[in-house]
């Protein structure tokens, strides 16, 4: 793949807390061996969030790693660390909530590279603003913004940084061109969804997830999708009409000035999110060198 415009593409990749031991791994090998790598790419930032915080949103927060950890791995490599604190059903009285108040004094006092915040609400948007200037702020995919008009209002908002829009619109090249360059910057793809491209449930789905990490009770959302049954699949989300290849990224989006592209995977297992960081970042033949020194570590146990 020739990169044809000779610019970067930004990678956003899933896991802050809940894949600490494999990015353990995996970053020392970024840093030495960048030829493993696509010319091309970077590592921007790793967003996550960690168990029992109820800002969290979009997928329920597992990660057990110790906050000032995680911190200190992402210090150490100059990747900016995104709390993904996505909760849609905020209220004034969760505004108080300590653990994510001290999250947020953390990773807003961190030296060096930037961290940010990725967030629905804007009750708490104004609450992060007032109390943790030093974060940014990147608006949520939760929104489910289809209709194009609203999502490039929100590219306007001068509050965010990067606007991940609904991956129903990741394919409406001659739209997506008319936007200006700041625009573009602040664009930041979802790239392989493996949801149902005609799902209209989606909203509700992310929802229940904030309810439930709310404390509330309430059943669980039932996918309806045809092949809801079968779970998340690689294989799956390639065939997505939505889904983002790295030939599209090449050859697509970085000559019409986008960089910046996320990879979903935060309730999936290392296993499958290591396939993530085969497919879009390592070279095809050192994918298998990777493979092996990832897999190979006995400090890693990825099932």
């Amino acid at each position: 793949m020739e990169n044809k415009a000779q610019n970067k593409a930004y990678f956003h990749l899933p896991g802050l807390f809940e894949f600490y031991d494999l990015y353990s791994v995996f970053l020392p090998l970024y840093r030495k061996h960048r030829e493993y790598f696509y010319d091309w790419c970077e590592i921007a930032s790793v967003y996550g969030a960690p168990a029992d915080c109820i800002w969290g949103g979009g997928r329920a927060g597992f990660g057990e790693c110790e906050a000032e950890d995680v911190l200190a791995l992402m210090s150490e490599y100059g990747i900016s660390s995104r709390l993904t604190f996505s909760n849609s059903l905020i209220e004034s009285e969760h505004l108080t909530d300590r653990k994510c108040n001290a999250m947020c004094e953390l990773f807003a006092g961190s030296k060096g590279v930037r961290n940010g915040v990725i967030i629905y609400s804007d009750l708490l948007l104004e609450h992060i603003k007032k109390n943790y200037p030093g974060l940014y702020f990147v608006s949520s995919t939760t929104k489910v913004q289809t209709d194009f008009r609203k999502f490039v209002k929100e590219t306007d908002r001068s509050d965010f940084k990067y606007v991940v829009p609904d991956f129903r619109l990741n394919k409406l090249y001659d739209k997506l061109d008319t936007l200006s360059q700041a625009q573009k910057d602040k664009v930041e793809f979802l790239c392989n969804e493996c949801c149902s491209f005609y799902c209209k449930d989606r909203k509700a789905c992310y929802e229940t997830v904030s309810r439930k990490n709310l404390g509330g009770n309430c059943p669980e959302h039932i996918c309806t999708a045809p092949d809801a049954k079968d779970g998340y699949r690689f294989s799956k989300a390639m065939n997505n009409p939505g889904f983002i290849s790295t030939d599209d990224i090449v050859n697509t989006y970085l000559p019409l000035g986008f960089s910046n592209f996320k990879i979903e995977g935060r309730g999936l297992g290392s296993a499958v999110n290591l396939e993530f960081l085969l497919y879009y970042l390592i070279k095809p033949e050192y994918q298998l060198t990777v493979r092996e020194e990832i897999y190979l570590d006995s400090m890693l146990d990825l099932f």
